[in-house]
């Protein structure tokens, strides 16, 4: 079953990670080395069971090598997972002994931040690791990637309004954020700047009280914001938040935010298309902070932030090209991004082969 799943999804490498007397158990999925050194967060969780691990470590993984691929970067798609309770079983032995697995792989893999591992932890990992990437605070460090991120927001949905209201100009528009976390934190600032309405929501109080504070922003309950009459809806929040339950309470022409794994499932995708929604894949819209990173890469000569939000920026032109290709083949927007990032990666493999 294992080597289908892998088989099926062209992974290279998978490698189940374990040290009884640290308590370490992880995996590290690496995707595709086509492009570039597989690179990826590590993800420290309290999985159900090590099937739900692995079944998200692959996912994330093949997400990441598409995200890399669209953005035009020179980096495969890889991620990490650690098992555990990080409120009870993280330790920096832990962390250490996952840093000399991630050595072991000579660079093919790259590590950074994710879910449950912090700026810290990442320092005690590169105490065994040189290659890791994306700690805050560092000197040469790219910094916290969600202004990043919520640049490339901005600019994916300008492509999408272009489409959906033949203007890039979200200004009069009403848009409905589902999620005030980080990314969305940030966003805020360019949505309220360009002059556009927004209704939002959050399970954290205290992420509410933030908007509210700043921006002034109308709120409602989680439930409710799927039935905001709205332009655009942006998921910034769970994944899986475009469902069979909540795609037919949607009252908007597109749908496009930060969110990973927006789609419950990918046929979705296809009852987006028939109700005319312009939908923007997650990986290629929020994309911004994986770019960012990248210009921290010892390579391209130390981190640049200009030219990496320049990079950035470049998420609208890319969406711009998607949307219109997705138009002329009659397809779901998430069919055609796969195959655009799966073209660039596939024409890396034949030139490695000539």
């Amino acid at each position: 079953m294992i080597f289908q799943k892998i088989q099926s999804d062209k992974f290279e490498q998978v490698l189940f990670c374990q040290d009884s007397q640290v308590g370490l158990k992880a995996i590290i999925a690496l995707h595709s080395l086509a492009l570039g050194p597989a690179t990826g967060g590590c993800r420290f969780w309290n999985y159900s069971t090590e099937e739900e691990a692995l079944h998200d470590v692959l996912r994330l993984s093949k997400g990441m090598s598409y995200k890399a691929s669209l953005a035009g970067l020179n980096w495969g798609g890889g991620k990490a997972v650690i098992l555990g309770d990080t409120q009870k079983t993280k330790t920096p032995e832990m962390l250490h002994r996952f840093g000399e697995f991630v050595e072991r792989l000579k660079g093919h893999y790259i590590t950074a931040k994710d879910v449950g591992i912090s700026a810290d932890d990442l320092r005690e990992i590169k105490k065994k690791t040189q290659h890791v990437l994306g700690i805050e605070g560092d000197a040469g460090s790219s910094g916290d990637p969600s202004p990043a991120t919520a640049w490339g927001v901005f600019f994916g949905m300008r492509a999408c309004t272009q489409f959906a209201f033949q203007t890039n100009r979200l200004k009069g528009l009403k848009i409905a954020l589902q999620g005030l976390g980080s990314v969305s934190y940030y966003l805020l600032e360019h949505l309220i700047a360009e002059g556009a309405e927004v209704i939002g929501c959050d399970i954290d109080p205290l992420a509410v009280e933030r908007a509210v504070k700043k921006y002034g922003i109308e709120i409602v309950s989680s439930e409710r914001i799927y039935d905001v009459d709205c332009d655009l809806f942006a998921p910034a929040a769970l994944g899986g938040a475009i469902n069979q339950d909540t795609l037919g309470r949607l009252k908007c022409k597109v749908i496009a935010g930060p969110a990973n794994n927006q789609l419950e499932s990918p046929e979705i995708g296809y009852e987006i298309m028939s109700r005319g929604i312009v939908y923007a894949p997650d990986y290629a819209i929020n994309a911004g902070g994986l770019i960012n990173i990248y210009y921290e890469e010892p390579r391209q000569g130390g981190f640049n932030r200009v030219q990496a939000l320049e990079h950035v920026s470049q998420i609208e032109k890319t969406m711009t090209h998607l949307l219109e290709r997705a138009r002329e083949d009659q397809l779901p927007t998430h069919v055609v991004a796969d195959r655009m990032a799966e073209e660039r990666i596939q024409k890396a493999l034949r030139t490695q082969l000539s």
